[in-house]
């Protein structure tokens, strides 16, 4: 299963700023308008149109309310935040992208017993992150949480060493993936290396002893 590529932007105003992504495109594979997802981005609708991302030890979720035909995706790149700080209640750790996608689905229509997800990501393809299991680390709690929150899990592509392409139809709940080989990873995890890098530079507290 494939997607098509997608444009890139600065990802910076992510920690403090509205995490809703925003930056969208026209996908011709799936002759629609689509929406990109970046580390520490998520996404609701109820429009038919694309959710996509790519992804390396980062975690999206995809989930779904058959009967609402709402939908949405997150994108994060950590389970936990280290401490307890302004800066957990960010999108890019796993405790708060996972709130924050279900609330905002519940605020358009859904119902908690009628979610569905999908869920992808978790590979050990950025060293730094390898090094720390980041990848398993974000695999055990996306899987707890929806285990806890009892919602239903339709399918996974978790773990290994490969990185993901994802691309989520929202109001269908269809998925695609399609694993990156490893010569392309560089490339393609661009957003994610970059978010990382940021990360080791300029940590909100609990995040330097993770990357150091």
């Amino acid at each position: 299963m494939t997607i098509s590529a997608s444009p890139t932007r600065n990802l910076w105003e992510k920690d403090s700023g509205d995490a809703r992504a925003k930056l969208r495109y026209f996908d011709r594979q799936f002759q629609r308008d689509a929406v990109k997802l970046l580390p520490g981005e998520y996404y609701t609708t109820n429009e038919d149109v694309a959710l996509v991302t790519i992804l390396g030890s980062c975690v999206s979720a995809c989930i779904h309310d058959p009967e609402a035909g709402v939908g949405g995706m997150n994108h994060f790149m950590l389970p936990t935040a280290e401490v307890d700080s302004p800066s957990s209640a960010s999108a890019r750790y796993g405790s708060y992208a996972m709130e924050l996608l279900v609330n905002e689905l519940l605020k358009r229509g859904a119902r908690r017993e009628r979610l569905e997800a999908k869920i992808f990501g978790g590979g050990q393809v950025l060293p730094s992150f390898s090094s720390h299991h980041v990848g398993a680390r974000n695999v055990v709690f996306v899987r707890n949480y929806l285990s806890t929150e009892r919602i239903f899990v339709a399918a996974e592509d978790l773990g290994d060493l490969y990185a993901r392409k994802v691309c989520f139809l929202p109001h269908s709940g269809q998925a695609f993936m399609r694993r990156i080989e490893s010569v392309h990873a560089t490339a393609d995890l661009a957003s994610e290396s970059a978010y990382s890098k940021r990360l080791r530079t300029r940590p909100d507290h609990g995040d330097v002893e993770l990357f150091r």
